[in-house]
């Protein structure tokens, strides 16, 4: 139950609407809406696994924080790669459709659950949430929420706790990084990719090598030390350069890069996996995806890892956060990042804000590797008129109708690019 009442609740909603410049409507805030007694929400739901076909933005009833909650007005949310592979089922133990999408977001808190302390209503804040982070308003335990900085953007919290949190946690807690090493990242015009260019910067002497596609060379080549196209023999390239190869792999891509990251690894170096993009090939689940990205990961001999001196390693943060119980940890860590955000050593790079109405076209860029940095769904942002009527709303179950052969061809938005 929500210890603050009904008068402190319509206040806060107020204050939301005019930070959002919006006059605040009679009886309530603007992005809700009563049914009898109950109010609800716009959010993203994905109605099953598969393609883009399969999300709608549609109403659901408006969450109330439980005991330990805090419940957030949400301004903007993250969109990572991870909800391109949850989208197609492409995931260990996937939960049941129809859900609401979405693992980070940021905005107001709106209410304090029971128990909650350190928190008050008006504070803007960045959160991680175990799904249902899509939406207008979200519930999530206190232990996932953080106080943003007075000069961060709403955008710039939403690009942060995924994207550098898991960058320092491999660079710094399971790989150990330090002066005069030596780092390859791939996907480097990514969110993770330029979040780990940053947190390498911030430590004297370190080497930074990384696969990105050639478009995107000239956007992002002030954050790499040597940058190569993401299919070139990039194996050979890094060797040319440091004939011993590097001390720390970070591989997003799986399949046979595996066998070359650990290639390149210098005795007591670190390779660590943290996503499998290359499953990732068509619109929907491929199963010969799957098959050949895993018929080509090199089977790890611990021998030969013992005669080597390299490590191997594997890293989750959702599973770390959700399953194994160390959001105190992420907490330190997080806190450790808000500091060099604040002496201005690292700072979110966002590619484009979308609404939630566009997160089918906002998905495809992402699939096409199109973005540099992170893609946000502003809440707020009204969709191009272009495409106003793609993402109609449906019931909860999701009972759209399945996209028509041609439907796509006229259908590009034009995202508001920072």
């Amino acid at each position: 139950m929500a210890k603050e009442g009904v008068e402190k609740a319509e206040e806060t909603e107020q204050m939301i609407e005019k930070e959002a410049g919006k006059e605040p409507a009679e009886g309530g805030g603007g992005g809700s809406h009563r049914l009898g007694d109950a109010q609800e929400m716009r959010a993203v739901v994905l109605a099953g696994f598969g393609g883009l076909n399969k999300l709608r933005v549609t109403r659901k009833a408006m969450p109330e924080p439980q005991d330990g909650e805090l419940k957030i007005r949400v301004k903007a949310c993250g969109l990572n790669f991870i909800d391109l592979m949850v989208r197609q089922g492409n995931i260990d133990n996937p939960p049941k459709t129809p859900l609401v999408p979405g693992f980070e977001c940021s905005g107001i808190v709106e209410a304090l659950g029971d128990s909650v302390k350190g928190y008050e209503i008006g504070d803007r804040v960045m959160a991680f949430v175990n799904y249902n982070a899509w939406a207008e308003v979200v519930c999530t335990p206190v232990e996932f929420v953080y106080k943003i900085p007075d000069d961060m953007s709403f955008s710039e919290a939403a690009a942060f706790p995924m994207n550098f949190v898991t960058a320092y946690m491999m660079l710094f807690e399971v790989a150990n990084l330090r002066e005069g090493m030596s780092v390859l990242v791939h996907s480097a015009g990514g969110g993770v990719g330029q979040a780990v260019a940053q947190l390498c910067s911030t430590i004297p002497n370190v080497t930074v090598f990384g696969t990105a596609s050639s478009f995107k060379h000239e956007a992002i080549k002030d954050s790499m030390t040597h940058l190569f196209d993401r299919n070139a023999d990039y194996v050979q390239e890094v060797k040319r350069i440091s004939a011993e190869g590097v001390d720390i792999v970070l591989d997003c891509l799986c399949g046979d890069n595996t066998g070359k990251g650990l290639s390149l690894l210098k005795p007591l170096g670190t390779y660590i996996l943290y996503g499998s993009s290359n499953m990732v090939t068509g619109e929907t689940k491929s199963f010969f995806s799957f098959a050949k990205s895993w018929w080509q990961v090199e089977k790890v001999n611990p021998i030969k890892l013992y005669e080597e001196n390299k490590v191997i390693a594997g890293f989750s943060l959702l599973n770390l956060l959700f399953k194994q119980g160390r959001a105190g940890l992420i907490r330190g860590v997080v806190d450790k990042l808000i500091g060099l955000y604040n002496q201005k050593k690292i700072k979110p790079v966002v590619d484009s804000l979308w609404a939630l109405e566009e997160v089918k076209e906002a998905m495809q860029r992402i699939h096409d590797r199109g973005n540099i940095g992170k893609l946000i769904l502003d809440v707020e942002k009204a969709p191009t008129p272009l495409m106003a009527n793609d993402s109609t709303e449906t019931s909860e179950a999701g009972e759209e109708e399945e996209d028509h052969e041609g439907d796509g061809e006229n259908k590009e938005r034009m995202p508001f690019i920072q």
